[in-house]
């Protein structure tokens, strides 16, 4: 229906005379995409998303954009402040830091990703499942719970602790500290859409549980879990920077973010940028990634829309 009133429109465009809505401006209210309008005319998410676009693409092309390697080690350039052929300057064992600023991004957006993927994947099970079936709820809840009752940084340093330093085991611990916030909003969803009058019809009809879960449940709860899903992305980037500081994160000698502020902070005053560069990179990022958030959350609510 959304688009046959857009192309209702263009014809009335063109029968008047008028002239042809392109680009953004030819997405109109009805149309399912609006909230794509919305976001990129938001100036504070818009510039967001071109700054995580360049981040993204200077960790994939790491390799093309520096010509040193991260572990390169050059004891006759160390501590070299920024300059032509240091943009970032060097540290205490003479790499280059710029080269492992770019090349600490991509284990910092891997985690994220990976724990927005794994976060989410778990965290939707257990709230559809605890929403929708009452005899399940109670049980499931209390173990999301008793996971909740931990400091998450605590708890996720106590799986470290067991598991050890390892970039797999920081992303599984990470997963477990942010699956109950995903469990809560998707039960939270599911108990208000397992109400509504097309669930109602398709379980009359005899619709099995995992269809309806999937088709209306799940689908209708989508808006909600994209929005939680960009917050978990910045969190989890967050949290993976401060493991890799306390060094119970990535292993020592890896390029992270977490990792180059912590074997600078001995070195703060002689050689400010080893933390300034790459602690500037990481509050940008998870900044950016909370405004892109916000950004959604008012382009795909509904409410948003009428003020």
């Amino acid at each position: 229906m959304a688009l046959i009133n857009a192309r209702q429109e263009q014809l009335a465009d063109v029968a008047a005379g008028r002239p042809r809505r392109f680009g953004l401006s030819a997405i109109t209210p009805e149309s399912r995409y609006y909230w794509v309008r919305l976001l990129l005319e938001n100036p504070a998410a818009a510039t967001s998303l071109l700054f995580i676009t360049l981040i993204v693409l200077l960790a994939i092309a790491a390799p093309l954009i520096t010509s040193y390697e991260p572990n390169f080690v050059n004891p006759a350039v160390r501590l070299q402040k920024p300059s032509g052929d240091y943009w970032f300057g060097t540290d205490t064992l003479g790499r280059d830091v710029f080269t492992r600023a770019v090349y600490g991004g991509r284990v910092s957006l891997l985690v994220g990703a990976a724990v927005m993927i794994g976060t989410a994947l778990v965290g939707s099970v257990f709230g559809l499942v605890a929403g929708y079936y009452h005899r399940l709820d109670t049980p499931m809840m209390r173990v999301m719970d008793g996971f909740e009752a931990f400091p998450g940084i605590l708890l996720a340093i106590a799986i470290m602790a067991s598991l050890g330093a390892a970039t797999r085991n920081v992303i599984l611990a990470l997963i477990i500290v942010f699956t109950p916030n995903v469990a809560r909003l998707m039960r939270g969803a599911t108990l208000v859409t397992k109400r509504m009058a097309y669930v109602e019809s398709a379980r009359a009809i005899g619709m099995r549980d995992h269809l309806i879960l999937r088709r209306y449940v799940f689908m209708n709860s989508l808006s909600p879990l994209i929005v939680q899903c960009t917050f978990v992305v910045a969190f989890a980037i967050l949290a993976e920077a401060s493991l890799s500081f306390l060094g119970a994160g990535v292993p020592a000698g890896t390029a992270t973010w977490g990792n180059m502020v912590a074997e600078g902070q001995t070195y703060l005053q002689r050689a400010w940028w080893m933390v300034i560069f790459p602690g500037t990179l990481l509050f940008l990022t998870v900044m950016a990634i909370n405004l892109i958030g916000d950004g959604l959350r008012d382009a795909l609510d509904p409410r948003s829309r009428e003020r």
